[in-house]
């Protein structure tokens, strides 16, 4: 019997919610009904992350172990696993246009990043997906279709290249989802070829089938179905090939071209182990594989002069997979400030019992959004007004590998995936994506956990830009190590790319970055990236982005010439952000202070920061501020909508964020409450300048004693982070003297008298004001000085430079007392340099990065190398200020040094604090 999968009806359940049925939920039509303003992913009760009723799941796989007979050279970066019907599987590699391998028995692992946390939201542990069951055929790292003359020796190196085939010899277009089946689209040659995958079963045993469907075949074509590394003999018998394994030939592989009549398709046997077929002419003929016993030859034989299996009109769009349409309700900020965040509410609750962990979001023109999740799904989004009551979610796509961001250019959605930048097609407008268009899959992606298809943005001259993420060793590699937390990856791994508008062409812009993601100016053009804090990154910084830049990381240089490391517009200390993520320019005249800002998303504080850009010196500069809101869960990608001009926020949970919350999709909205954010700086030889949103209090402002402004450098060197370094080089953080501060005529501004300005990686100003309407100011600045010239002074009078030389006051040179160690003190610490979001006080380990606080003093610790050690004070001072001497055995290295930061007072507090909870 065929088993060509086919659209089928899909029921469901109920799903539960904290213990609340949902039996009675409205449900009219096609519409599901959640009537909450929020929805606990903790206790919904989630179907597998692979959905019966879809046809594929987007995965790399590794299927050099197969066993006998079968080739080693054998994984795939980019590979569609699709689901062909009653334990039936085979994985389409998109690179390289072959079957690298087909099974029967139990489907992939779920073992990947985004499957292993689709239940265990924290869970990090992922490994390499390979093949169970039983392996009936497979291919090597060769092209599965050749014009000419076979092609079945192997056409990557080893180690793989990890790209694509060159255009001209083959492409994957994309594949059409009609109902619950696939049907592939690629190109070999000039020929464009379609093709059904399916099984069959038969007395023999299980075949694979693929029906196809050629056009414009103008050279002979050359499909390699199998490799049989061991075989014994082989032979040809009319439209059928075999080759044979056993030294009794007791086991044969084969490959038949379907139905009756004197075909223009041969199969054929090349070299004694691969089976091939020739295509000679345009047409349609199913072709089937089959491996088994050469007792059951006869029953393949009769199985074989079955018809041939004609596609469906695919072209026009299949059955909706998803009808039903979820209403959320969201939940607006009260206007206790300048900029709050409302929650629009996911649909977490929805008939496929689906998690949504919303990864980025974009906009239509007439406010529409489309959101994709980390899970793989796009979903469209309606009913987005003032009051977010009525908020209709859709299923629009699915089965993408790990996506992390969403565009929409000219109305169509486009998202950046592992396997590249897909274009979605609804062909019949039934609010569901019929053909999922291989836009661009021209860069290089290898299966490394790490090398995330990290982000995607559009330039205005249609272009787009693409951050790739570095190839990290802290997780299963299948590449060699190439540098101190790095793996070799593909060759353009920690790079941002340039794709050309038809998505054919690709240009490396900057290399040396081990995880960037970006920002760019919609009609400027202007391109931002940060990268995140980890071996050759000392701390968060965020860049300018320029053709040719590198950014210092070794292991992803890419290059021969000895580049000159380019600084960031600035850095920020780990304290503050240890984990940046991406930028967005608030283009829009209804953000209040905040029109025409660029704004920065941090997924471990979370939340949002102001970028300065001080752009006076020939070196570009910068500082950040933190817009205070209400952030529930990790902010990481963002969008503007164009109806309402307000900043929308996307973010889910795993790495390791200060906040618990898994995901949100959030909206800051400016209230046209006062704002008393800095809005610009400038810094050089004679001091600094801050320019705030609201007038200050001439009292505060003018009082030096407000102000503590403290600078460091950073070292930039293979391991994890950095500690805080004096100018001269020494271990920790200078304190500046403050000579006077001067406000301006209109007291927006201030200017800070200080001497011995110079340039220097890391500064921080902390001002305690009030402004002139009584709002007490608390608040910090941090910035970067990359080239320091004379100030403009304009707008600033009676300043005394002559105090920039002048004799300090004895009581600017007094230290102050340090207070005495103790536990609480230590606990503070641990909130304030952000400890709290890798290790917990508690025993609990998911969402950390790092082993937890409670019993580990005295403890016995067990390293990766096998050691062990008692864990007293010495122990914990090593571990604070050089981390990567000894990793804990389950843990990698993920902590930076805090030489230069933590004094020995704050050291022997946070002892304290860890000892206080062993109760020892």
């Amino acid at each position: 019997m065929l088993n060509i999968p086919k659209y089928r009806g899909k029921r469901w359940g109920i799903a539960l919610l904290g213990g609340i049925t949902l039996a009675s939920v409205l449900m009219t039509g096609y519409t599901y009904t959640r009537n909450t303003a929020s929805d606990r992913p903790d206790s919904l009760q989630l179907a597998s992350f692979v959905e019966p009723g879809f046809p594929y799941i987007s995965t790399s796989v590794d299927a050099r172990k197969l066993g006998g007979g079968f080739p080693k050279d054998n994984q795939a970066a980019r590979t569609l696993a699709l689901q062909l019907g009653d334990s039936a599987y085979a994985c389409f590699d998109t690179d390289l246009l072959r079957w690298s391998v087909a099974w029967t028995g139990k489907f992939l692992p779920m073992v990947l990043m985004a499957q292993v946390s689709y239940k265990d939201f924290f869970n990090k542990n992922n490994n390499i997906a390979t093949v169970p069951g039983s392996p009936v055929l497979a291919t090597g790292a060769y092209a599965g279709w050749s014009t000419g003359k076979p092609a079945y020796r192997t056409d990557q190196s080893l180690p793989p290249t990890w790209k694509p085939l060159p255009a001209e010899r083959g492409r994957y277009n994309g594949v059409y989802v009609y109902g619950n089946r696939s049907i592939l689209d690629y190109s070999v040659g000039k020929a464009r070829i379609y093709e059904l995958p399916g099984s069959a079963h038969f007395d023999g045993g299980v075949a694979f089938t693929r029906a196809i469907q050629a056009g414009d075949v103008s050279t002979e074509l050359f499909l390699t179905a199998a490799e049989i590394d061991n075989a014994t003999g082989s032979e040809v018998k009319g439209r059928i090939a075999y080759v044979y394994q056993g030294v009794g030939k007791d086991t044969v592989t084969a490959v038949a071209v379907l139905g009756k009549g004197k075909p223009n398709w041969q199969a054929g046997v090349e070299e004694g182990k691969y089976l091939t077929v020739t295509v000679s002419a345009s047409g349609e003929a199913t072709i089937a594989i089959w491996k088994g016993l050469s007792k059951n030859k006869k029953a393949f034989e009769k199985f074989v002069k079955t018809k041939h299996i004609p596609l469906p009109d695919f072209k026009k769009g299949g059955p909706a997979l998803w009808k039903e349409t979820v209403v959320t309700q969201g939940k607006l900020a009260p206007d206790t400030a300048a900029f709050v965040t409302d929650q629009l509410t996911l649909p977490l609750s929805n008939p496929w019992k689906r998690n949504v962990r919303v990864a980025d979001v974009a906009f239509f023109k007439d406010g529409r959004a489309a959101v994709v999740t980390f899970e793989g799904d796009v979903w469209t989004v309606e009913g987005i007004d003032k009051n977010l009551q009525n908020l209709k979610w859709r299923r629009f796509a699915s089965g993408l590998h790990e996506p992390m961001s969403i565009e929409i250019v000219k109305e169509q959605i486009y998202v950046f995936d592992r396997n590249g930048i897909v274009h979605f097609h609804d062909l019949n407008n039934d609010g569901t994506a019929d053909y999922y268009e291989n836009f661009s899959n021209v860069m290089g992606q290898s299966p490394e956990s790490r090398e995330w298809a990290g982000d995607l943005v559009t330039a205005p001259d249609g272009s787009f830009y693409i951050a790739k993420g570095g190839s990290l060793s802290n997780g299963p590699g299948m590449t060699k190590v190439t540098g101190k937390g790095f793996r070799a990856g593909s060759d353009q791994n920690g790079a941002i790319l340039k794709i050309s508008p038809d998505g054919r062409g690709a240009e490396v812009v900057a290399t040396g970055l081990r995880g960037p993601y970006l920002g760019i100016h919609p009609t400027k053009g202007i391109l931002t990236a940060s990268d995140q804090q980890g071996n050759y990154v000392p701390s968060t910084p965020i860049f300018v982005i320029k053709q040719g830049d590198y950014f210092g990381v070794e292991p992803t240089l890419h290059r021969k010439d000895n580049p000159a490391v380019t600084p960031p517009l600035t850095w920020i200390p780990h304290s503050v952000d240890r984990s940046a993520i991406s930028q967005v320019w608030a283009t829009s005249s209804k953000m209040g202070p905040l029109n025409g800002n660029l704004i920065h998303f941090s997924f471990g504080r979370p939340g949002l920061f102001r970028v300065l850009i001080d752009s006076t010196t020939s070196v570009v500069q910068g500082g950040v501020s933190v817009i205070n809101a209400n952030y529930p869960a990790p902010t990481s990608k963002g969008a503007m909508n164009p109806v309402d001009e307000q900043l929308y926020v996307a973010g889910f949970n795993l790495w390791g964020s200060s906040s618990n919350g898994i995901s949100a999709l959030l909206r800051l909205r400016y209230t046209g409450k006062p704002s008393y954010l800095p809005n610009h700086f400038r810094a050089g030889k004679q001091g600094i300048v801050l320019r705030f949103d609201s007038p200050l209090d001439k009292a505060t402002a003018s009082d030096p004693k407000n102000f503590e402004v403290k600078r460091w450098n950073y070292k930039r060197t293979e391991e994890y982070g950095s500690g805080h370094f004096k100018l001269d080089g020494s271990t920790g953080q200078e304190t500046m003297y403050v000579a006077a501060s001067y406000p301006s005529a209109d007291r927006k501004s201030v200017f800070l008298l200080v001497p011995e300005m110079t340039e220097v990686m890391q500064m921080e100003v902390t001002y305690h004001l009030q402004a002139a309407d009584g709002k007490k100011v608390n608040d910090q600045f941090w910035f970067t000085i990359n080239q320091s010239t004379d100030v403009d002074l304009k707008g600033f009078e009676g300043v005394d430079l002559a105090l920039l030389t002048a004799k300090r006051p004895e009581t600017a040179t007094v230290a102050v007392a340090e207070t005495a160690a103790t536990a609480e003190k230590g606990r503070e610490i641990f909130q304030k340099m952000a400890c709290a979001g890798c290790h917990s006080e508690g025993t609990r380990t998911k969402g950390m990065y790092g082993p937890p606080f409670q019993n580990l003093y005295k403890s016995e610790r067990t390293f990766d190398d096998g050691s062990k050690v008692i864990a007293d004070e010495a122990y914990l001072r090593e571990s604070i200020l050089t981390p990567s001497k000894r990793i804990i055995k389950g843990y990698n290295e993920e902590m930076p040094s805090f030489v230069g930061v933590l004094s020995d007072n704050d050291i022997e507090s946070v002892i304290l604090f860890i000892k206080s909870l062993s109760g020892k």
